[in-house]
């Protein structure tokens, strides 16, 4: 006889700014003991040849014929997972060794010319001085860019509703992060990773998570190029010298409702 299970993963964060909305989860399917597979959101039709990544254990694998995959590596903590497809937008969630022991079954998007792929890759802000106590601190993997990270878009056409969606964000060591008891730090507390659109500051972020969304306001928008920048925050307790909260981030996009 067949197992289901419903593995329904819910993209929970937080965020003082009134601009920003919660992304709407868009994997909630039944999957067939032992099986995971990468779907298509709208129609739930199996997706061949979706690349799997687990980047903090440098470990990919491409679906099969089916959507099928397996997860073959070992998770022993929170670790991020994205899925890429042309034609189709980047997605990421953070995953532990308890959802990996269970099917998971992912449906991803459709992307449309309005949406746009600012950064699929992860990369590492900070200055690499770091607690082990440190929110998901034993997961970083990636090179150290600096204290922020800035990117150039172009946007031809503004719409009503232009959002910034942050795929996965791990390390944030915020006082709500803290008081969520996502890291073991016991006193010491970072001020948010800020966004900036254009130079104008327009979110802060405070907790990890996934698909977190941020309405750009139309003022801001430019017919031409654009300019992303995410700052990370500093450790609030440190006074003598500049101590920048080291946090990671996977996969960054523009999109359009």
């Amino acid at each position: 006889m067949r197992k289901y299970f419903l593995l329904i993963f819910t993209f929970l964060f937080f965020n003082l700014t009134a601009n920003s909305v919660p992304l709407q989860a868009n994997i909630s399917k039944e999957g067939e003991a032992g099986i995971n597979k990468i779907v298509d959101a709208e129609t739930s039709q199996p997706i061949a040849g979706a690349r799997v990544i687990l980047p903090q254990k440098n470990y990919s694998i491409t679906t099969a014929s089916d959507g099928t995959f397996n997860l073959n590596a070992d998770i022993n903590g929170a670790t991020v997972l994205s899925v890429e497809k042309e034609g189709y937008r980047p997605f990421s969630l953070t995953i532990n060794e308890k959802i990996a022991s269970r099917p998971i079954v992912v449906g991803i998007e459709k992307s449309n010319p309005m949406n746009i792929t600012i950064d699929k890759d992860m990369f590492h802000l900070g200055d690499n001085n770091y607690s082990d106590m440190s929110a998901n601190a034993g997961q970083f993997c990636v090179k150290c860019v600096g204290p922020y990270y800035t990117k150039n878009i172009q946007l031809s056409k503004i719409t009503d509703s232009i959002y910034l969606v942050i795929g996965s964000i791990i390390g944030v060591d915020t006082k709500t992060a803290k008081s969520m008891g996502q890291n073991k730090i016991s006193f010491a507390y970072a001020s948010p990773p800020e966004i900036f659109f254009n130079g104008n500051k327009i979110a802060e972020i405070q907790i990890n998570g996934d698909g977190q969304r941020f309405k750009i306001p139309r003022n801001l928008i430019r017919a031409g190029k654009n300019e992303v920048t995410i700052k990370t925050g500093r450790n609030l307790m440190q006074t003598a010298y500049i101590d920048y909260d080291d946090i990671e981030i996977s996969n960054i996009s523009i999109e359009t409702r």
